[in-house]
């Protein structure tokens, strides 16, 4: 697989996605958000988390609007696979690529904590691997953790079993 990490003014974990992808096996290249292009045969685009450009205006707004985000949409629309953790998933929705917003979290105060995850779909990449495995923990980290959409657009969400974690 051969796999395009992006990386922002303010990103961080970038090199961490790339270690982890290489770890799996992947042909990883560093991508720079001023870039217009992806690698040739590229699989999978991942967006790491962070803060990119310091998420001054809104976060993820003005990532959403990098050069390297036209060439993240041409290659999702070709059926690509597109990866965003954290910061990424933000960027992604104010992209347009994924629907709804996030916003400040109920506290409007960053929240780093372990949490426990159920797993809802097993049937991607990502989570197929698990098995029978009813839950994971990973660590949410962030201040604008809180995803909204109109409820047209939820009943959409989990009416196309997009649902992957919860």
């Amino acid at each position: 697989m051969k796999a395009a990490v992006i990386t922002f003014p303010g990103s961080n974990r970038d090199g961490d996605v790339a270690k982890a992808l290489k770890q799996a096996g992947a042909e990883v290249a560093h991508i720079w958000h001023a870039d217009t292009e992806l690698p040739a045969g590229t699989d999978l685009v991942v967006l790491p988390g962070g803060f990119s450009y310091g998420d001054y205006l809104r976060t993820g707004a003005i990532a959403g609007r990098a050069n390297v985000m036209d060439a993240t949409r041409a290659h999702a629309a070709r059926g690509g696979y597109v990866l965003g953790i954290c910061n990424g998933f933000q960027i992604l929705c104010e992209a347009g690529m994924l629907p709804g917003a996030l916003l400040r979290n109920s506290g409007l105060k960053y929240v780093c904590k372990p949490i426990e995850m159920t797993i809802e779909n097993r049937n991607t990449r990502f989570t197929s691997a698990y098995g029978n495995q009813a839950s994971v923990w990973m660590t949410q980290g962030n201040g604008d953790g809180n995803f909204f959409a109109d409820a047209d657009t939820l009943k959409a969400i989990e009416d196309n079993d997009q649902v992957v974690f919860r």
